[in-house]
C-alpha cells in the first residue's frame, strides 16, 4: 500500500512537475505492473497457498520499480529508493531469512544496474558508486529490520508463552476457587472472612442463611430501627455493638465459643462463634476468619438434661430425707433391736447419707446456684480441720499430707462452704494417688487475693483433661481405667462454691506427675461484716 500510494502520487503530479514522464512507455509499463501487483494483493487467496508464496509480491515490486526507474530516466533518478519497501517486506516477514537477505542485495542491484551500465564501456565513478553503494545500503536496512523483527518475534514468543502459562494458572486457580466454594458451601458451619477494614471477602452458603436469620428483610426495610437480631445467652438481651462477633474480629480479637442467639421467637438459633486473626508478611493485622456453628440442638439437649436431673434429684431428696429421719429414730432406741440389726441399719444409714449427699450435689449442679454466707474467716483453721478429717484416709492410703498454710490467714468467705471445697480437693488428691505420695497445701496473699494451692503427686491428667476437670460428670480416662469410684460432680460443686465467693479455681496437671489446684479467694477487708449473704451466679 505505501508503494502504491507513492506511485499514484508521482503519476498524478508528473504532468505538473515532470512533463514528459508519462510519455515514457517503460514508465507506463511500470505503473501498470504496480496496479497489477496491488490487484494481486487483494484477489489472490494467499491464505490457501503455501506461506512462502506471498514473497512473490516483493519480488514483483523489484521488477516494477526497476521498469519504472528505467522509464523515468533522468527525470526521476531517485525512484530506485522505493526498493526499500520490498526490502522491508522481505526482512520483516521472517520467512527464508538467508534468501531474504540475498534478495535484498540482488533486487536493488538489478534496479540500478541498467542505468549504471547504460554508458558502458564509459562508466563514470558516480555510476559505479551507485551500483555498489545502493545495494549495500539496502543490505544494511535489511539486516537492521531482520534483527529488529527477530527481537520482536522472540518477545512475541515469550509473551505468548507467558500468556499460555497465565491462562493455565488462571484455569487452575478457577478450578481451585470452584473447589473451595463447593467445600465451603458443603460444610454445615457459617464461614466469613473479612479484611483489615472489615469488608467481607468471603462468605459461604450457610453464613448467608445465618445473616438472613439475624437481619431479615423486613428489618432492613425499616430505617432507624435495630437491624440485627443478635442476642446474648439469655436469648432476650440484644448484644451490644462492641460484642458482636464480627465487630470483635475486625478489631483484631481471636476468640472461641462465644455463644449468641440469632433470630426471634420460635426461629431462634444458638450459635457458637470462633474467630482467628490473620497477619500479613510484616506481622500486621490483615483480617480475620470467623466461624459460626449452630449448637441449638446441643444447648436444648443440655437444658433437657439439666431439667431431668433437677426433677429427679428433687424427687429423690424428699424420700431420702424421710428414710434418714426414721433410721435415726430407730437407731436411737437403745435395746429395741439386736446389735446385729443395729449394725446393718448403720450400714444402711451411711449409704443413705452418701446418696443424700450425691443428690444434694446434683441439685447444686443442676440449678447452678448456691447460697454462701461470707464473713471474716481464718483460712488456716478451716484447712487444719479438713486436714484432720482426711488424716485417717491419707494414712490408710500411705499418703503424707503437709499443711504449710500460715496461721492466721484471713479471707472473706463462708467457712462451711470453703471447708466443703477443701474436703473435695483433699479427697480427690488422696483418692487419685493410689501408689502413695505426698499432698501439700500452701497459701499466700497477692493483691487483695488469697491463693490456696493443693498439690499432689498422683496419677495426674493430660492438659485437655485438666481443662475439662470442672465439667459435670467428667472423669479422667486413667481414673476410669483404674476403677476408682466417683461420679465426677465434686469439682463441679467446688467450682460453683468458689465462684459464688467471687473467686476462681484453676487446675494444672501432667500425666504421671500429679495435679495442682489453685483456689483464689478475696482477702478479708478490715470492715468485713460478721454475717452477709451472697446468692448464686
Amino acid at each position: 500500500m505505501p508503494l502504491s500510494v507513492i506511485m499514484t502520487v508521482i503519476a498524478v503530479t508528473a504532468p505538473a512537475f515532470r512533463p514528459g514522464l508519462l510519455d515514457s512507455f517503460l514508465f507506463q509499463l511500470g505503473l501498470l505492473l504496480h496496479v497489477l501487483i496491488l490487484a494481486m494483493c487483494f484477489t489472490v487467496p494467499w491464505h490457501r497457498l503455501p506461506p512462502g508464496t506471498v514473497l512473490t509480491i516483493p519480488l514483483c515490486d523489484f521488477v516494477a520499480i526497476a521498469v519504472s526507474r528505467a522509464g523515468a530516466g533522468d527525470l526521476l533518478p531517485g525512484l530506485g529508493v522505493l526498493a526499500v519497501f520490498p526490502v522491508i517486506w522481505l526482512s520483516a516477514s521472517g520467512m527464508a531469512p538467508r534468501t531474504s537477505v540475498l534478495l535484498s542485495i540482488l533486487g536493488p542491484f538489478l534496479i540500478v544496474m541498467p542505468s549504471a551500465l547504460a554508458g558502458f564501456p564509459q562508466v563514470s565513478a558516480t555510476d559505479l558508486t551507485s551500483l555498489l553503494l545502493f545495494p549495500l545500503m539496502m543490505l544494511a536496512v535489511s539486516l537492521a529490520i531482520h534483527s529488529a523483527s527477530a527481537n520482536i518475534r522472540q518477545q512475541k514468543k515469550q509473551l505468548l508463552e507467558k500468556d499460555r502459562q497465565f491462562r493455565m494458572l488462571l484455569s487452575e486457580s478457577s478450578k481451585r476457587e470452584r473447589l473451595l466454594e463447593t467445600i465451603l458451601d458443603t460444610v454445615d458451619v457459617g464461614i466469613v472472612a473479612v479484611d483489615a477494614d472489615g469488608r467481607h471477602i468471603l462468605r459461604n452458603r450457610r453464613q448467608r442463611q445465618f445473616d438472613r436469620l439475624s437481619s431479615p428483610e423486613r428489618l432492613r426495610q425499616q430505617p432507624g430501627k435495630e437491624q440485627s437480631l443478635v442476642f446474648g445467652e439469655d436469648k432476650v438481651t440484644p448484644l451490644p455493638a462492641e460484642r458482636l462477633p464480627i465487630r470483635r474480629a475486625v478489631q483484631g480479637e481471636s476468640f472461641r465459643s462465644q455463644l449468641v442467639w440469632l433470630g426471634e421467637n420460635e426461629g431462634q438459633r444458638a450459635i457458637s462463634v470462633a474467630a482467628r486473626a490473620m497477619t500479613d508478611e510484616t506481622g500486621d493485622f490483615a483480617g480475620s476468619v470467623i466461624v459460626f456453628s449452630d449448637v441449638t440442638e446441643y444447648i436444648e439437649a443440655l437444658s433437657a438434661k439439666d431439667d431431668f436431673v433437677a426433677s429427679v434429684t428433687h424427687e429423690l431428696h424428699t424420700p431420702l430425707t424421710s428414710i434418714l429421719g426414721h433410721l435415726d429414730l430407730v437407731v436411737e432406741e437403745e435395746g429395741a433391736l439386736p446389735p446385729e440389726v443395729i449394725r446393718h441399719l448403720g450400714v444402711v444409714q451411711r449409704n443413705a447419707e452418701r446418696l443424700l449427699s450425691l443428690v444434694s450435689d446434683l441439685l447444686v449442679t443442676a440449678s447452678g446456684t448456691m447460697n454462701v454466707r461470707p464473713r471474716r474467716t481464718n483460712l488456716a483453721e478451716v484447712v487444719e480441720i479438713s486436714v484432720g478429717s482426711a488424716g485417717a484416709h491419707a494414712s490408710s492410703a500411705g499418703i503424707t499430707v503437709r499443711n504449710l498454710v500460715p496461721d492466721p490467714l484471713w479471707v472473706y468467705a463462708d467457712p462451711a462452704r470453703i471447708g466443703q471445697v477443701l474436703d473435695n480437693l483433699l479427697s480427690n488428691a488422696i483418692k487419685y494417688s493410689p501408689d502413695g505420695g505426698t499432698v501439700e497445701l500452701t497459701a499466700f496473699t497477692s493483691e487483695g487475693t488469697v491463693k490456696l494451692e493443693v498439690k499432689d503427686t498422683g496419677m495426674g491428667m493430660s492438659p485437655a483433661e485438666a481443662e475439662a476437670a470442672f465439667s459435670r460428670f467428667f472423669r479422667a480416662a486413667k481414673a476410669r481405667e483404674s476403677g476408682i469410684p466417683g461420679v465426677g460432680l465434686g469439682l463441679s460443686v467446688t467450682k460453683t462454691i468458689v465462684e459464688n465467693h467471687g473467686g476462681a479455681i484453676t487446675c494444672i496437671s501432667s500425666l504421671g506427675e500429679g495435679t495442682t489446684f489453685t483456689v483464689a479467694l478475696p482477702a478479708s477487708p478490715a470492715d468485713a461484716p460478721s454475717d452477709a449473704i451472697r446468692s448464686g451466679r
